[in-house]
Order: structure tokens, then sequence, then C-alpha cells
């Protein structure tokens, strides 16, 4: 199998920074819960002191049926208070944690939505989307259940710990009997959850990529008979994160075991050595009864902390998955450069994708301020990648790509994508109304101006006959669109950004021959007045571009106006007349 260029995995202080540099933002509720916490762990310790009072009051015979009430008494108000004070801290910590946490994925969705097409792709498309999607999950589960659990059981230990300190310090002695085998359980355990942990998450990731690619070529794999190796592929990494899960079980069960020899030799040493102390009169059987009910209540918290601790190891994973998108570069910032009629020029222009060959080889391109150029050639030639590159998606190997003089590295993303528009084969439909989906990115669009550019893009007919015009939901779960419709909805947006350069790699070639036409006019539409560049799947759309450039093999080979290239009868005149044999249009 391949191995993946994942996106990087952030250390434990980087994740650590990033985490406390988003919940300081919310130091007041942050604040407020440590210290309800601290009253629950101060309320927990009360019930077992008090018992052991009743303990030495009914054994003495001297105490009334009132003071056994009254202290009983005390346990309700403690029991009362620790209750409340529960409910307020996870409440009060929700509030820190979880507006921390929408931030951080918003700042994760946006550095990765900022990178270079060919990184993403690179990484795969279930890398991000399991990092925004399972690893958020898992995080929120912790702060929502995992974590104030962790919290309480830890302070709980802390005050029990005193508690039992202040009854007796020799019972407090007996009970740290058991520490060395809860840090030999520890020193066992922390150094192998950590990358169990890393390599189930990571796993996951695969199998998501895994789903989603063989989701989204299913009607390919069947049509050619290859939907086999889909389920292959799926099935290894379905498997591989099976068995990732499964350590992760078999190790926590092996540190159980180990849990429970800690849990004996504590209580078996606090009993014993409280036998002894009444036996010569040193503490009463009260106070023995305390140490064994304190000893006893840090058998939970003892355990969450562990068994929560398992949680928190993998929210701590998906912490660091976060935060490794946070390590990608930052976006360059808008510069605010105006292109109006800009020159694109390519020099000495190459490509390769990781080690591989190059796909496009020593190119050299101007497109003048309104020219339209369009780019034919085999399959494999090199054409998508070409348009990636001037459309600023992909960057070059080698070579200079420059707009009105300004290196494309030197450009901000956002000054780019104003200037430079790329509608590509394989559009997007938003699950939104037609209107965002036109206006998406620029917002201050107004109706009339939507109107204007669905009627450029040839949809406003389509889009007026939607059952609520403009705020009809396409995409996911709304109205459905055909392909040619959704490559009109592209070209509208287009339209109403307004880009000085636009880029079509093969945009109306998922239309049927009823539907190309239209399409094709859209595209003249939305092109007028601008600088282009198309690469055609029908030569109907080079047919009357002023430039059309040929290539073969990521070089290329031929360059001209239509009529010229029939003339010279080379590679694009082949073209030509095998495909307006075979096609009428």
């Amino acid at each position: 199998m391949t191995t993946r260029a994942i996106l990087p995995i952030a250390d434990t202080a980087t994740t650590t920074r990033r985490a406390w540099t988003l919940l300081r933002r919310h130091r007041r509720p942050l604040v407020a819960s440590v210290v309800l916490f601290a009253v629950v762990g101060l309320s927990g310790i009360v019930p077992p002191y008090v018992l052991g009072a009743i303990v030495d009051v009914v054994q003495d015979g001297t105490g009334s049926t009132g003071e056994v009430l009254t202290l009983a008494g005390v346990i309700m108000v403690s029991a009362l208070v620790g209750g409340v004070a529960t409910a307020a801290s996870a409440a009060l910590l929700a509030r820190a944690a979880n507006p921390a946490l929408a931030q951080l994925r918003e700042d994760v969705l946006e550095r990765a939505l900022h990178q270079d097409a060919e990184r993403l792709e690179e990484a795969g498309t279930g890398d991000v989307m399991s990092r925004v999607g399972d690893d958020v999950r898992t995080i929120s589960e912790s702060l929502d259940n995992a974590l104030p659990e962790f919290v309480r059981a830890a302070v709980a230990i802390v005050f029990t710990a005193v508690g039992l300190l202040v009854l007796d310090w020799r019972l407090a002695l007996a009970g740290l009997a058991a520490a060395p085998f809860y840090l030999i359980a520890l020193r066992w355990y922390l150094p192998r959850s950590a990358p169990y942990y890393r390599r189930e998450r990571i796993a996951q990731g695969e199998r998501a990529e895994a789903l989603m690619a063989g989701i989204h070529g299913a009607p390919t794999l069947r049509a050619l008979g290859r939907h086999h190796l889909a389920r292959e592929r799926i099935d290894h990494h379905s498997r591989a994160a099976l068995v990732q899960a499964v350590d992760v079980y078999a190790l926590l069960t092996r540190l159980f075991g180990r849990i429970n020899l800690a849990e004996w030799v504590g209580l078996t040493a606090v009993l014993v050595t409280g036998f002894l102390l009444v036996r010569d009169g040193a503490v009463t059987v009260g106070a023995a009864t305390a140490a064994a009910l304190y000893f006893h209540r840090l058998f939970n918290p003892i355990g969450a902390v562990l068994l929560i601790f398992d949680q928190i190891q993998a929210s701590g994973a998906s912490l660091a998955r976060l935060a490794g998108v946070l390590e990608l570069p930052r976006p360059r910032p808008s510069t605010d450069i105006v292109f109006r009629r800009p020159v694109i020029r390519l020099a000495g222009v190459s490509h390769r994708y990781g080690d591989g060959p190059d796909v496009v080889r020593d190119v050299d391109l101007t497109i003048a301020p309104g020219e339209r150029v369009a780019v034919v050639g085999s399959t494999g030639a090199g054409k998508t990648t070409l348009a990636s590159i001037v459309a600023g998606h992909v960057g070059a190997t080698r070579g200079d790509v420059m707009i009105d003089g300004h290196p494309y590295a030197a450009i901000g993303p956002v000054d780019l994508r104003r200037a430079v528009a790329l509608v590509s084969q394989e559009v997007h439909v938003f699950a939104t109304s037609v209107r965002e989906n036109v206006t998406m990115g620029r917002p201050d669009l107004g109706d009339d101006e939507v109107w204007a550019a669905l009627r450029v893009a040839r949809c406003e007919g389509w889009v007026t006959a939607l059952p609520a015009g403009l705020d009809t939901r396409v995409g996911h779960l709304g109205h459905p669109l055909s392909s040619a419709q959704g490559q009109q909805l592209a070209l509208a947006r287009v339209a109403a950004h307004d880009p000085a350069i636009v880029v079509l790699d093969e945009a109306t070639a998922e239309a049927g021959s009823s539907g190309a036409r239209d399409l094709d006019l859209a595209a003249e539409a939305v092109l007028e007045g601008r600088s282009a560049l198309i690469v055609a799947h029908r030569l109907s759309q080079a047919r009357h571009a002023d430039r059309i450039l040929v290539m073969e093999n990521g070089r290329i080979v031929e360059e001209g106006t239509h009529d010229a290239l029939v003339d010279h009868g080379g590679r694009y005149a082949q073209l030509w007349s095998a495909w307006s044999t075979s096609d009428p249009l």
C-alpha cells in the first residue's frame, strides 16, 4: 500500500501551547469551575469522617439519638452541596472549553483551506475530514464527560489523601503501601498508551480516506469492473483500524489487573494497621473505620483517573492532530492589489508530483489582457496541471509564474483568488440556497446582482422555476440539480465575483449533447471581456479561441489559431479530423 504524506501532527509542547492560548480567552468560567471542583472535593471527604464519628458515638453509648441524627444531617448537606457544585463545575468548564474547541475547529479548517490544493490532495481528503470530524468529536465528548470526571477524580484523590493524613499519619502511611504498585502500573502504561492512540487515530483517518474514495469513485469503478479493488482497500484499512482498537483494549485490560493488585495491597495494609492501632488503644474504632472508608473511597477516583486517562490520551492525540494543522504555513496576508487587465506569463515552467516525472515541461506562455487561449491534447498530456498552475492552485516545481510582473509566490491567496477564478469539471454545489451558492465569498451582493450573474450564465429560467427561487436549497438534501445546472451555477458564481482571468478546466465536459450548447454559450458569456485559459473537452470550444495550444507529454508542441493549425496538418489537424467526424457538434 502507498504511504500518503498526511498533514503534520504537533508535539506535546506545541499542543499544550495551542490549548492554553485558546483557553485563556475564557479565564473567568475556567477559574470558577476550578473553585467549584475544589468544593466538590471538600464535600466528598465529609461523609467518611462523620461516619467514623457516628461509629464512636454508638460504640461509647454516650451519644443521644439527636446527636446521631445531626451527624447524619451533616452528611446529607455535604452530599447536596457536592451535587450542586458538581453540576455547576461541569457547566462552567463547558462554557470555557466548548467555545475554545469551536474556535480551534474554525482555525484548523481555515488553515487547511488556505493550503495548496496539491498538499491537501497529497494528504488525502480523509485525513482532513477525520481531523475536523472524528478528532473534534473525540475532544468534544471528553469535554462533556471525561474531562470533568477526570478533574473531579483528581481533586477527590488529593483531598481524600489529606483527610487520611489528618486522621492519623500511621493509617495514611499504611495506605501509601499501594503507591508503588500504582506507580509501576502507570510507568508501564503511559509510555505505551500515547503511541497506541496515535496509531489508532492515523488508522481511522486512513479508513475514512478509503471510504470516501470508494464512495466517490463507485460509479466509475463499477463501470470498469474494478469495484473489488475499492472493497479490498476499504477492507484493508478497516482491518488495520480494528487491529489498533483491539490493541488499545488489550493494553487497558492489562492495566486493570495491575490496578486491582494495587487496591488489594493498599486496603489490606490500612485494615491490618487499623486493627493493630485499635487493639493498642492508639486510635478509636471510628477513626479506623473512617480510614478504611477513606482509602476505599480512593478506589473509584484512582480507577477513574486511570480509565479516563485512556480517553484523555485519545483526546490528546486528536488535539495534537488538530494543532498540527495549525503548524502549516500561514496564508500570505492580502496586499489589496487589484489586477484589472493583467498579463499572465509563464517562463520555463515545469511541474512534477512528488518524486514522479515532470508532467509539465519547460512551458513558456503569455496570456494578454482579454485573450482566450485554449489547450487541447490527449489524456495525460498535462493540460489540467497547466490549468492548475495558471489558476494558482498548484505551484510550479521550476520556472516563474507571474501576473503583471508579480510572482504568484509573492501574492496573497486572497488577492490571487480575486484575480483568477478556476472552474473545473467537478464543480461543487454547496448545501445552501441558490443565492448563497452565487454569493459565496461575496455576501455583499444584492439580489439584482445575483440575478444579473444568473442571466449571464443562462440559468435565470430554471432558477425562476424553482420552488422558492433564489431561496431554494440545493446541494445535499436539497433540490436536485443536473450536472449542467451545477456547472451553470458555478459559472454564475464566477460572473458574480467578476475576476480578470478565468481558467476553465473541461468545465462543460459533464453536459450531455442536449446541454453542451447551452453550457458553451454560458461559458462564452461569462468569459466576455476577460482573459481565459480553456482546457477544451470538445474541440468546438477551442475552435473560436484566439489561440490554441496543443500539448503532448507535458510540452506545448503546436500553437496558433484554429485555421492555421488545421492547415498546418500536424497533431491538432489530426485531433480535429477525428473529432469532427465523430461529433456532430
